[in-house]
């Protein structure tokens, strides 16, 4: 039998409404507790006000929203086929002629489309508002800047020490950072006064000092020195300068790609923004997935009397998804996993996880 539309109508409706429950009741504990968490994080800093942290806070819920959306597609899935059951709905569709399958297609189609809505329209709102959060967190709360702006062409560094600040420039960078080429040094005292230049025709980083190569010395009212190496002291790390790249968290799903070739054009590696470009376009069948497995830990629940471990195992599903995803994405940093494999796994599982249960427990 064909679903009737008025029938898929009413069905995703009833997705839309406890979708919409499950929503609001996540995004207000999500809030209470990064509410709470900044007030501690403030109880010892002076001039943040309240009305800061409030701004943080609501800077902050379009992304924590997206992480938490296959488990509100999950819990708003559970909800809504657990009715249904209850109230014998789902027995007189089924009595009617109407599969499982056909059944879940209003609440899928549904779910496949906030996971498009959420990759091309929340996600660029998301992540300019978590670049705005960013910025307030260094300001009120780090009390520093990046140290690092990069472009197609060159780099620049920050450097500070007690002696002042060294602003250096590159044309490019080989082993993640280690080594600079084409490198300017401009040197400024405690007051910002510029003091000297430095030309070097690389640099490498080792730990406490940059190891300079035909160096040229130069400076207000001073003849030029050149030198084939010198040692410059430092306090920066290699980790440093890698994690001074702006978060994939605060780049839109379609700035991406254009920073990712900015970032491997200046020598640096661009794994971890492209892991995270991947992820978001396995989003939409994250949320496919979510739905299965919802309708497995639900719609045979009432009807065999395990509502309480059913419940139990559908949060657990969630919960293991979780940490699992974690683990997969770790491995494709480290280069175990080909990126686009590691960030398509965990969608790919569940989602065969889901198809596997549903054809073991329902009859078509």
């Amino acid at each position: 039998m064909r679903l009737p539309s008025s029938l898929s109508i009413y069905l995703g409706k009833q997705f839309l409404k406890n979708i919409g429950i499950i929503f609001g009741i996540l995004m207000t504990v999500v809030f209470l507790i990064d509410f709470i968490e900044l007030l501690r994080r403030a109880s010892n800093k002076e001039g943040i006000s309240i009305f800061i942290i409030i701004q943080m806070v609501f800077l902050r819920l379009p992304y924590l929203a997206q992480k938490l959306l296959p488990f509100i597609a999950l819990f708003g899935g559970m909800l809504t086929f657990f009715k249904l059951t209850k109230t014998s709905e789902l027995t007189v569709i089924r009595a009617a002629g109407v599969s499982v399958w056909q059944f879940l297609l209003p609440s899928m189609f549904i779910a496949f489309g906030i996971g498009m809505l959420i990759l091309t329209v929340v996600n660029p709102i998301s992540a300019a508002m978590q670049a705005q959060y960013g910025q307030m967190e260094s300001k009120y709360f780090d009390k520093r800047s990046s140290l690092l702006t990069i472009s197609p062409s060159d780099l620049w560094l920050r450097q500070v020490d007690d002696d002042g600040l060294s602003v250096i420039h590159a044309r490019g960078a080989l082993n993640q950072g280690i080594d600079l080429t084409d490198v300017i040094i401009f040197e400024y005292n405690t007051d910002d006064v510029f003091t000297g230049r430095i030309d070097a025709s690389r640099a490498r980083l080792f730990p406490g000092f940059w190891e300079l190569q035909n160096v040229v010395i130069t400076g207000p009212n001073k003849p030029a020195v050149t030198e084939s190496f010198m040692k410059l002291e430092t306090s920066l790390t290699v980790h440093q300068i890698q994690e001074s790249f702006a978060s994939p968290k605060t780049l839109s799903f379609w700035d991406l790609p254009e920073f990712i070739e900015t970032l491997e054009l200046a020598g640096f590696s661009g794994d971890r923004h492209r892991l995270h470009w991947y992820s978001l376009m396995a989003g939409p069948i994250l949320m496919i997935a979510m739905v299965l497995v919802a309708a497995t830990f639900s719609l045979r629940s009432i009807r065999h009397g395990h509502t309480s471990l059913m419940v139990i195992g559908g949060i657990a599903t969630g919960f293991v998804f979780y940490f699992l995803t974690d683990i997969i994405y770790a491995l494709g940093l480290s280069g175990s996993l080909p990126i686009a494999l590691a960030a398509g796994i965990p969608a790919i599982a569940i989602t065969l996880f889901g198809l596997a249960m549903m054809f073991h427990l329902e009859d078509g």
